[in-house]
């Protein structure tokens, strides 16, 4: 089983990217995907910023991929689109279906993220066709959903050509819209936001009236209030044919994220005290895996 590391869905500083993705290459992330996939104005690092650190985590042994905006919705987003879907250097992962096609049409492989929509074996067959070599789950699919196509994969015989990525830590990207809820929030109109989403490096927390937790606000984006924790499924993953585990960027302690699931994965957990442990805490949520709503946490059936 292999880990991968998202691209990081909030707005940091300039430095502290540099200083993520230097901690990063010293982890045992086997994957790396880098870039903006939330809003186009997050522009504190040029595309030569990027390049450089994919040198860096190339040259540290990790496989790279540059991924790419979930909502297009300016003609300049189109353009950088082009541009990303045009380099040959590196694997590109597709947010959105402009994505695909620009890749299709210059017959370049490419990875398919959580935000298209891929729920069952025959979009998976289309996609593969198109040039798809890996596919992210869409996060509210379940456990038993994910069997199901990967038996049919396997029966189809596109398994040894196509790799099976799920979603595994992170607060959950649920949806993406037109309008920014953080210059909302702060009372400025988009086009004028003021970058007010490097004001909030980890979104904003939404309760209801109840005070109940319940969503994260970023920029465009709509995440989950909690952590989605599928550390204690890895076995059941490695089972029905996943090959790789994704951690969203949840700041500073992402490394030793990484680490407990390596050591956990690998069998090594009792040489070092974990962050994590196959128990949920209070701030998870498992639901959608076993096909309940994706707040709810549910004890690991394993």
């Amino acid at each position: 089983m292999k880990l991968s590391l998202g691209p990081i869905l909030y707005y940091w500083p300039k430095q502290k990217v540099f200083d993520f993705y230097s901690a990063i290459a010293q982890s045992p992330v086997d994957i790396v995907y880098l870039g903006e996939a939330v809003c186009s104005k997050r522009k504190e690092l040029s595309n030569s910023d990027w390049l450089d650190i994919a040198a860096q985590l190339s040259q540290a042994g990790k496989e790279v991929v540059l991924t790419t905006l979930a909502l297009i919705t300016a003609r300049s987003e189109v353009q950088t689109l082009k541009k990303i879907c045009a380099q040959r250097q590196l694997l590109v992962e597709a947010n959105d279906m402009a994505a695909v096609s620009l890749l299709a049409e210059n017959k370049l492989p490419f990875v398919c993220g959580t935000s298209i929509n891929l729920y069952n074996r025959q979009s998976l067959s289309l996609m593969q066709r198109k040039g798809m070599k890996r596919w992210v789950m869409p996060v509210e699919l379940s456990a038993e959903t994910l069997t199901q196509m990967l038996f049919e994969v396997e029966e189809q015989g596109m398994s040894e050509t196509l790799e099976t990525e799920v979603f595994s830590f992170g607060k959950i990207p649920l949806a993406y819209s037109a309008r920014c809820f953080t210059a909302r929030a702060e009372n400025r109109p988009k086009d004028k936001c003021q970058l007010a989403c490097l004001e909030y490096p980890e979104g904003i927390q939404l309760q209801s009236q109840e005070t109940l937790q319940l969503f994260t606000i970023n920029g465009v984006q709509t995440q989950s209030a909690s952590r989605y924790n599928l550390l204690a499924e890895w076995q059941r993953m490695q089972s029905i044919g996943v090959d790789i585990m994704r951690i969203s960027p949840q700041g500073e302690e992402t490394v030793k994220v990484i680490e407990s699931f390596f050591h956990t994965v690998n069998g090594t957990n009792n040489q070092t005290v974990p962050l994590l442990d196959l128990a949920l805490h209070e701030s998870d949520c498992n639901g959608y895996w076993y096909g309940q709503p994706g707040m709810y946490c549910q004890p690991p059936s394993m």
